[in-house]
């Protein structure tokens, strides 16, 4: 409830007209029946045509007011469920937008899916059918009540001796269907992961025959998810029933009680037909304030999973400060040191290196040595644990975070296109650039030729997934789209592995006379990539065990020889 009211408050004047709506509701359901009971007991008696026409005419003005109470209701309920669940996913995804790999890995990416549409989608029902009932029901009992009493003080005693049944039993509902709700929204979590992990690798699945073994994963969670719905549809399904059954055993008791009024005559029959549309709106305005309460542990669920989104403290802080840095493009690693928020043992070890404008430096290294995780530090995907990152010798910490994601054009590992044309991938690195930037950056990248041969050119759509281009086409636009931006510092983690040697070279030799003003930090597995870099760095399980130019490396550092004696040539060695 806490986290609909936060949202409710924004609509306090559409929640105004649902209340007054709800009075006109109820007017409608209450007021017809007082009528026509007095017609009975007085109008028909008399004979009175007039008296007739009189109580026809506020029968006709009570159904107008209703009708437009009920329009009002339906519309106001809508519009402030709706509009708390838009504005509940744009705060989610807005949080998101601020987590860390970390917190990305805390919840699972389909599980913020799920939170993201399901849980949200639960909450604006259970909020529709709230401002439906949670005023309604009170007010409707109340006045039913009294009707009842004012009618029959007898007969209302039964209403009286129903109604705490019906509340233990909602109490028990609630109760039971509260850890089935839990359980079903965890499946449905496993449901779209495994959907996700399906769909992305299909083309996996199919190389190694394996359809039939994911159907069946997919069967199995399918299965849980659907028994424990099952489980949570057949208690809600049974509380209607039940209640009915209450309803009627109430409606002989007092039939059979009205019976020895109306023979002592205590009662008249016009009261004894609108004493049963009291109890009818008193009992279904009961019903209906359950079917919040059953609809509430569900509710509470998705509530407290989202609550849980909001409430959780991204690892990286912006504390941007406003000292002067300096002109001059520099980085610099001083004795930093990495560990995972959940490991134990340093991934990365005392690295120290310092690079200025125009230079080049190069990571190379094993498997799992840690050049990926390095320069993920820089645009602050995760903090260093020890020591510091310095960008014009300025703490990257003090930098606030835009800024300092300003300073760099970043080329993942995986190449990752968006849906939408070759312009608007390429653009996405700097929203106002020109038709003519965007070219240029598309030759440096060498991705100009294959765009032109496209239909389209640059207007050429992404499909979803990007699976209408190469990987080293995707690798290149990718590149393209950070080139645009003109960075003063470029990392590239291994984003020429998808090129062939002659692109690869060419490619190299363009950026190489493009960035002459900025730093280019490099991650790479082939020598022969970086043999021109200024600074060579040679990683080994997360520490430096080497630094220097290609020639000092083969001297120096036996890690580097071997490498270079796997990759390249008994003839280039030697010219080396």
């Amino acid at each position: 409830m806490r986290l609909i009211l936060k949202y409710l408050k924004n609509y306090k004047l559409l929640f105004f007209f649902n209340v007054i709506s709800v009075f006109g509701f109820v007017l409608v359901e209450l007021g017809i029946p007082t009528i026509v009971a007095t017609m009975i007991d007085v109008g028909v008696s008399n004979r009175d045509l007039n008296y007739i026409y009189m109580m026809g005419g506020c029968i006709l003005l009570v159904s107008i007011i209703g009708v437009a109470g009920t329009i009002a209701l339906g519309y106001c309920c809508a519009k402030i469920s709706t509009s708390i669940t838009r504005d509940m996913r744009n705060d989610i995804f807005k949080k998101v937008q601020q987590f860390t790999a970390n917190e990305f890995n805390q919840y699972g990416i389909s599980s913020m899916i799920t939170r993201t549409n399901n849980d949200a989608f639960q909450i604006q029902q259970f909020v529709n059918v709230l401002l439906r009932t949670a005023l309604m029901t009170p007010i409707m009992f109340i006045f039913s009540f009294i009707m009842t009493a004012r009618a029959s003080l007898p007969l209302s005693y039964i209403i009286a001796g129903t109604i705490p049944l019906i509340i233990l039993g909602v109490f028990a509902v609630a109760k039971v269907t509260k850890p089935i709700s839990e359980n079903q929204q965890r499946s449905l979590d496993d449901l779209n992961r495994i959907s996700r992990e399906n769909l992305s690798g299909i083309r996996v699945i199919r190389a190694f025959d394996n359809d039939q073994y994911e159907q069946e994963r997919f069967d199995r969670t399918n299965h849980n998810f659907t028994n424990f719905s099952k489980k949570l549809f057949k208690i809600m399904t049974m509380t209607q029933p039940i209640f009915f059954m209450l309803m009627n055993i109430a409606g002989l008791l007092i039939y059979w009680v009205a019976a020895h009024l109306i023979a002592n005559g205590n009662l008249e029959i016009g009261q004894l037909v609108a004493f049963m549309d009291y109890l009818f709106h008193a009992m279904f305005s009961i019903m209906l304030f359950c079917t919040v309460f059953m609809m509430y542990p569900r509710a509470e669920v998705s509530a407290k999973r989202i609550e849980q989104i909001f409430e959780t403290d991204s690892l990286i802080k912006n504390n941007p400060q406003d000292d002067k840095e300096e002109d001059d493009a520099s980085i610099e690693f001083d004795n930093v040191t990495f560990v995972y928020p959940d490991g134990e043992e340093p991934v990365l070890s005392d690295i120290n290196f310092k690079a200025k404008k125009g230079e080049m430096v190069a990571f190379i290294g094993s498997t799992g040595s840690g050049k990926s995780t390095l320069v993920n530090l820089i645009p602050r995907f995760y903090d260093v644990t020890n020591g510091a990152i310095k960008i014009n010798n300025k703490d990257i910490r003090d930098y606030d975070l835009l800024d300092l994601r300003d300073h760099l054009g970043v080329i993942p590992q995986k190449a990752i296109l968006f849906s939408g044309t070759i312009k608007d991938n390429i653009r996405f690195g700097k929203k106002d650039a020109t038709d003519d930037e965007i070219e240029h950056a598309a030759k440096i990248a060498q991705a100009y030729d294959f765009i032109m041969a496209k239909e389209h050119g640059f207007d050429e759509e992404i499909s979803e997934g990007a699976t209408n281009v190469s990987g080293g086409q995707k690798q290149r636009l990718s590149i393209a789209r950070a080139l645009v931006r003109k960075a003063p510092i470029y990392i590239f983690d291994d984003s020429f592995s998808a090129l062939d040697f002659k692109t690869d070279a060419i490619l190299r030799k363009e950026l190489k006379k493009e960035m002459s003003n900025s730093i280019m930090l490099v991650v790479a597995q082939r020598i022969s990539s970086i043999m021109n870099a200024d600074q060579i760095i040679v990683l080994n399980e997360g520490k430096v065990v080497g630094h220097g130019t290609h020639q000092q490396l083969l001297k120096e550092c036996k890690i580097y020889y071997e490498i270079a004696i796997s990759q390249l040539s008994e003839e280039e060695l030697a010219h080396e």
